[in-house]
């Protein structure tokens, strides 16, 4: 047998440039790059592999650990999950910043490896700088908090090791069923002890992504369950755009008079104004898609996950005759609310269904309900568009008007996480081309918006991209930022200002419960609280960026707006536009609901009426 003599960590590196995916006879490089910031547990071992010319992979040096897996999330995301990027960190503080970021690739399901460093295998200099000893257990390393959020976990500590872990380690991420984060722990004395690596590991591996097809007789079922309702709705969920379904979808959906509703993950696979796309469903979904789901008999989930925002809780379902079927390539997700589990991808379960419902002749029984809805949708959010607040505030609403009907360009892509804009972007957003919109709501983490959108920039270099971000979500993180002026790779960041945690102020509101702890204030000297007798901070957001190097502009009108979004298209490095809007400007309701903890005891008895409404609601839902 042939071998070659290489450290654990080039042996590492050498693998990685040589994994490609098949999907569908197209086959593509599957490894780009590595995001990494150095550190004693992985400049010296890591680091010296990635720096040596003999490998095409590409090193990003990141500036935040968490920020910089959520770019690598970004990157594979925007790309089908057909591109990807590893990610590598020092041990202790560095390692630990990403596991936030493995919780939101695993429940997201994004593929991401994640190469942290590890403490010494030999022991002998312990403890190190950065090692957290456990007294029970000198086994554990900061590592382990990696094994709750990740699909696949190992730490490395014989060079050899690394030919089964990283195989393993390729086995989830090219799986589309298990596939999320995977964490390998690269102890810092093994990244650069050598071994005999055989050469035959080394070589081109192609992973073949296969479409799991329905087979005849489960689509008989499936079909079965179809011909003997009246009133369907489809879900289309992020698994349609994973598996490339969407204008199946479409066809599936006009052909047999069957509206469908979008998840936040779904959403996009499907232009917005398809006669069948009722948009957003769910508690950030809107009026026409929560009716439709609200006297459905039959509920088609298409690679969703079913979360509770999409569902309500499971309160959307009222019609009493109700039943679930699922096309679902997971066994876990195709199980979920009592759904009838039909096992396959995507496109291949939608075509093979509606080959047999074709020969049935089947049709739904909606006659004119599906347009009623969707106008009187559309009237609504074309009002939401123009929605002007009292005295000096900026509409949240009234930005994405503009901007989505006026400003960006049809085929740029917008990316978002978390605050109010998801709830906004999901009702009114327009998509007027597939695959531009991108949100990550299965995690809803703050500080996703500017790395997420810097990885989606990489995979599309000649889109513009738009960050949407609240003032709260870019303080948490926005040090990607500097990364995108460093490589010369452009975003564009909105940020939503409405000084502090509007969204949050208003659940807490609409449950009976006082301001408190949600704006951006100064603490009350007289009450020693944070309070409503506060007085606001204010934040120059747009200093904070052009200390980075970002062009900015701060507005706080419309025409302020359109001068400076047009502007930023001109520019060739990233921009950052301060919007300064209204603290209650957004969206909300639409014949939705979420179930959340409301105390049942309370000196307040508006909370007291809340969680009595909580109880009422809690009867009516789908109890699966």
């Amino acid at each position: 047998m042939s071998t070659i003599r290489l450290t654990m960590a080039q042996a590492l590196v050498k693998f990685l440039d040589n994994q490609f995916v098949s999907f569908d006879g197209v086959e593509e490089k599957f490894i780009h790059g590595v995001f990494g910031i150095f550190g004693h547990g992985n400049v010296v071992g890591l680091g010296e592999a990635l720096e040596e010319p003999n490998h095409s992979l590409k090193f990003i040096q990141g500036h935040n650990e968490q920020g910089m897996a959520h770019a690598a999330i970004g990157f594979a995301k925007q790309n089908n999950r057909r591109k990807i990027m590893a990610v590598t960190s020092s041990i202790g503080p560095g390692a630990l910043n990403m596991v936030t970021a493995a919780g939101l690739a695993t429940v997201n399901r994004i593929p991401v490896l994640l190469l942290p460093g590890d403490v010494f295998a030999c022991r002998q200099p312990d403890p190190v700088l950065q090692q957290v000893e456990q007294f029970h257990d000198y086994s554990i390393t900061s590592n382990d908090a990696f094994k709750p959020v990740c699909r696949y976990w190992d730490r490395i500590n014989r060079p050899e090791q690394i030919m089964s872990a990283a195989i393993n380690a390729m086995r989830i991420l090219t799986d589309p069923v298990d596939t999320g984060a995977v964490c390998l722990a690269l102890p810092q004395d093994v990244q650069g002890e050598a071994w005999d690596y055989p050469e035959e590991f080394f070589k081109k591996r192609i992973h073949y992504l296969e479409r799991r097809e329905l087979s005849t007789s489960a689509a008989v079922r499936a079909a079965d369950i179809v011909l003997s309702k009246k009133k369907p709705m489809v879900i289309c969920g992020g698994g349609v755009r994973y598996s490339e379904a969407g204008e199946v979808l479409a066809d599936f959906c006009e052909e047999f008079n069957i509206p469908f509703g979008e998840t936040q993950a779904g959403k996009s696979a499907v232009v917005w104004d398809h006669p069948m796309n009722l948009g957003g469903l769910g508690v950030t979904g809107g009026l026409a898609a929560n009716k439709i789901a609200a006297e459905a008999d039959l509920v088609i989930a298409v690679g969703t996950r079913l979360s509770d925002f999409t569902t309500d809780s499971k309160w959307a379902f009222k019609n009493p005759e109700v039943e679930f079927l699922s096309l679902n390539i997971s066994s876990f997700d195709a199980h979920k609310m009592n759904s009838k589990p039909f096992l396959c991808d995507a496109r291949s379960g939608l075509i093979a269904l509606s080959d047999i419902l074709n020969t049935k002749g089947y049709s739904s029984s909606y006659s004119d309900e599906i347009k009623t809805v969707k106008a009187k949708w559309n009237s609504e959010v074309n009002k939401l568009y123009e929605t002007e607040m009292d005295g000096d505030d900026y509409s949240q609403l009234r930005v994405l008007g503009l901007m989505n009907e006026e400003l960006f360009d049809k085929d740029a892509i917008i990316v978002g996480a978390s605050g109010s804009l998801p709830g906004d972007l999901q009702r009114v957003w327009r998509p007027k081309v597939k695959d531009t919109y991108h949100m990550e709501y299965g995690f809803s983490c703050m500080g996703y918006e500017v790395s997420g959108a810097f990885g989606a920039k990489l995979a599309e270099p000649d889109r513009e991209v738009y960050v949407m971000a609240g003032d709260g979500s870019f303080v948490m993180l926005h040090s990607e930022l500097l990364t995108s002026i460093q490589e010369g790779v452009k975003i564009n960041v909105m940020l939503f200002d409405n000084n502090g945690f509007g969204c949050i102020d208003n659940l807490q509101r609409s449950q009976g419960i006082p301001k408190f702890g949600c704006e951006l204030k100064y603490r009350n000297p007289e009450t020693g609280r944070l309070d409503e007798g506060g007085k606001l901070i204010p934040v120059d957001y747009a200093a904070i960026a052009a200390g980075y190097g970002c062009r900015v502009w701060t507005v706080k009108n419309s025409e302020e707006l359109k001068t400076a979004v047009r502007e930023a298209k001109k520019s060739l490095v990233s921009t950052l536009i301060d919007i300064k809007v209204g603290f209650d400007s957004m969206s909300d309701g639409y014949d939705s609901w979420w179930r959340v903890g409301t105390p049942e005891v309370s000196e307040k008895p508006e909370v007291v009426k809340a969680n009595n409404t909580l109880k009422e609601n809690i009867n009516k839902v789908k109890q699966f």
